[in-house]
Formats: structure tokens, C-alpha cells, sequence
């Protein structure tokens, strides 16, 4: 089976921190710029080492917190992970991704204390039925790059320019030889919302890239298949956004918020 990402290296700090040294590989590959790689499959290694990094067993990641700091270099890596703000029942960590010198993506992750509150739960956000009730869509395709390549979509009926719902799911590895687990393999494909209901074509002259990602999780996703009932929406002052609400087979289990840039190509 393919993988997005090589591991190179690994080291332990006296700190208390992780340090992993990564080596991107083509499916990885951006659909803005070919040298750079793409935000959803940088999220799922960002979110493996931050699941990895010294687990608790009655706690789980609630929210990550993803700030984009600049073209996120394609090839050679590292990830420093370590904890911001210990506690017992929250803790703040933060993994930090940097190439060439350079910070690329900063993300930070509340992981929360689990008890059982079966007796008071209760959500609004409803299912969107199952991947193979939707129609395989190639439209997707219409985005260069490796990532994206590798993908596999189906999409609702009612998908439109703004608005829609998409399944997602690729066969890929996060990791080469290392098996993924559901939660990385799910978010290393959140921030493709981004692109799933697009308002223009990029050949119309605009690009709208997004500065950042945040995830909210109101409970750990399942399967192999990311379903995501997107918005996009542009502001009159050259700013928009992305929302989503994020699905696996059992249902929703999340969501995701996205803020872009919008700007004229070649401009």
C-alpha cells in the first residue's frame, strides 16, 4: 500500500518533547503549488503525532487548532511536539511542523478528560445516510496535485457551486510500514472542504486558500470514509470561509471551520 509520508528519524528531548523527521512523498503533493505539499494529508501527520504523544488513557483530543504559517515545503520535515499547558483533566499540546528553517503549520490540541455522560447526551446534527448512497464524483479531479489524486469521492445529488455533501476516502497509509488509525486517516482529509464545494473555478482567475483549520470533535470518528456537508461562503472584502459538518458511518461527529484568502490570480 502507497503512504503519504516516510519516517526518517525519530528523537526524544530532555524537555519532555518529540522531534520526528519526515519525508514527504508524491501523494502528498499540493493542488495550489507542486513544490509545496497539501493541508489535509500535512493535518493527518500532525494529528498522528499528536495522538501519539504521551497518551492518557481516560483523555482524548476535543479540538485541534491548526494555523498555516507559510508554504508547507514539499520533501524533508520535522514535527516537535510537546505539551503547553499540562493538567489532569485538560491539557493543551502543540506539534509543530518546520522545513528549511521555517515554521510551516502550527497545530495545537485540546485533549479533554472522557467520563461517561450517556445519560444527557444528545445532539442536533443529523446523518447523511451512507458513501455508497451517493454517485462517484469526478469532479474532484479537476484539482492537480498527488493528494487529491489519491482520493476517492462520492457526492449527493443536491451538490452544487457553495453547497453539497461529499464522501471521501483514499488508500493510502499516513505513514509508510506504520498502520493508521481511523481518527488520523479521517482528519487527513478535513481540510479538503475547502475544495469539495467551491463557489468559482480556479480558472476563472481567483485562488482562496485557507489560513487555517480548526476541528471540533464531539466524539472520535470510525471507518475509513470522511463525509463532509460542506458551505463555502466569500465575503465583499476578499475573505471567506469553509464550514463543515463532519460524518463517518455511525453519523456526525464533528466539525470544521476553515478561513480564506481571497485573491486574484496572477494579481
Amino acid at each position: 500500500m502507497s503512504a503519504y509520508y516516510s519516517l526518517l528519524n525519530r528523537e526524544s528531548h530532555s524537555d519532555g518533547s518529540e522531534t520526528a523527521y519526515y519525508r514527504a512523498n508524491i501523494h502528498a503533493q499540493g493542488a495550489w503549488n507542486p513544490h509545496e505539499q497539501h493541508m489535509a494529508p500535512a493535518t493527518g501527520i500532525l494529528s498522528l503525532e499528536l495522538e501519539n504523544f504521551q497518551p492518557r488513557s481516560h483523555m482524548r483530543i476535543g479540538r485541534i487548532s491548526l494555523d498555516i504559517f507559510g508554504l508547507i515545503h514539499f520533501g524533508d520535515f520535522s514535527i516537535t511536539t510537546r505539551v503547553v499547558r499540562a493538567g489532569k483533566t485538560i491539557e493543551l499540546i502543540e506539534a509543530e511542523m518546520k522545513a528549511e528553517g521555517k515554521t510551516c503549520i502550527v497545530a495545537r490540541a485540546w485533549r479533554m478528560q472522557t467520563q461517561d455522560t450517556r445519560s444527557i447526551s444528545g445532539q442536533e446534527d443529523t446523518a447523511i445516510g451512507q458513501p455508497e448512497q451517493c454517485q462517484i464524483w469526478e469532479e474532484m479531479k479537476k484539482w492537480p496535485g498527488g493528494f487529491i489524486q489519491s482520493t476517492i469521492t462520492r457526492a449527493n445529488d443536491e451538490h452544487r457551486h457553495g453547497k453539497g455533501i461529499v464522501w471521501m476516502t483514499n488508500e493510502c497509509d499516513m505513514v509508510e510500514n506504520q498502520v493508521t488509525s481511523d481518527f488520523v486517516k479521517l482528519m487527513g482529509m478535513v481540510d479538503t472542504a475547502n475544495g469539495i464545494v467551491s463557489r468559482i473555478d480556479p480558472a476563472q482567475g481567483w485562488a482562496y486558500p485557507n489560513l487555517d483549520l480548526q476541528i471540533h470533535l464531539l466524539r472520535y470518528p470510525e471507518g475509513h470514509w470522511l463525509g463532509m456537508e460542506a458551505i463555502q461562503q466569500f465575503g465583499e472584502d476578499g475573505i471567506g470561509m469553509t464550514s463543515a459538518i463532519l460524518h463517518d458511518s455511525k453519523g456526525p461527529f464533528g466539525r470544521s471551520e476553515q478561513i480564506l484568502t481571497l485573491r486574484k490570480i496572477g494579481g
